[in-house]
């Protein structure tokens, strides 16, 4: 399949990019997304969240009060759960919460994501650029020439490129990544992919096992 290449004043190039059909049209798989999904999510969480059980806070080394004649319930230490400053019942403790996908369903999954943004009509090519600095007027007047300002983007370039990284970081709902990184979760989250023209290639060999892919 072919897809237009814009230039960054939002423009029709002339020039049209083929596209691998294997990646970008492929029939989506639902069940596959899921997977990487929950796991990229599940992946994120750092598992340190601990609460102290009645065996671990401090107090309750003698008897609160005598046994009989208060009126009270009979306590044998302070430590009860039931009591304020107490020990937590069934409290989260530190855990992995990782979860594992194989590296075919992780590049099934990316596979229907992106074939979802190319049906959606929601991809964007565009000529390679890059700033001479850092500049957040620069790539907000991109946005603007292609008519995607406003909305949830993910801009993959053509390697690691600083000044590009530096003049989105600072818009909301704005992602800026290497072609070879982004997750199913960073593509489907997106309103709009844009890709520069030298990324495609990129991010073809990194779903199809050809470069270093990253893991999620």
């Amino acid at each position: 399949m072919k897809l237009k290449v814009f230039k960054t004043d939002g423009s029709d190039s002339g020039r049209k990019i083929e596209l691998d059909s294997s990646i970008f049209e492929t029939e989506p798989n639902d069940h596959l997304i899921y997977e990487d999904v929950r796991s990229y999510l599940a992946n994120q969480r750092r598992g340190t969240a601990s609460t102290k059980g009645r065996s671990q806070v401090r107090g309750g080394g003698r008897k609160a009060y005598r046994q009989k004649g208060t009126g009270m319930a009979r306590r044998g230490t302070i430590r009860s759960p039931l009591l304020k400053g107490g020990g937590t019942v069934f409290g989260p403790h530190p855990r992995d919460y990782k979860i594992g996908v194989t590296k075919k369903m992780r590049r099934l999954a990316r596979k229907s994501a992106l074939s979802y943004k190319v049906r959606d009509k929601a991809l964007v090519v565009t000529e390679n650029f890059d700033f001479d600095a850092p500049k957040t007027k620069s790539m907000i007047e991109l946005f603007q020439a292609l008519k995607i300002a406003g909305k949830k983007v993910l801009l993959l370039t053509d390697g690691m490129k600083n000044s590009i990284y530096k003049s989105g970081r600072n818009i909301p709902r704005v992602t800026v990544m290497e072609a070879n990184k982004p997750s199913t979760y960073h593509i489907l989250n997106a309103d709009v992919v844009v890709l520069q023209e030298g990324a495609v290639k990129q991010l073809e060999e990194s779903i199809n096992g050809k470069a270093v892919e990253v893991e999620a």
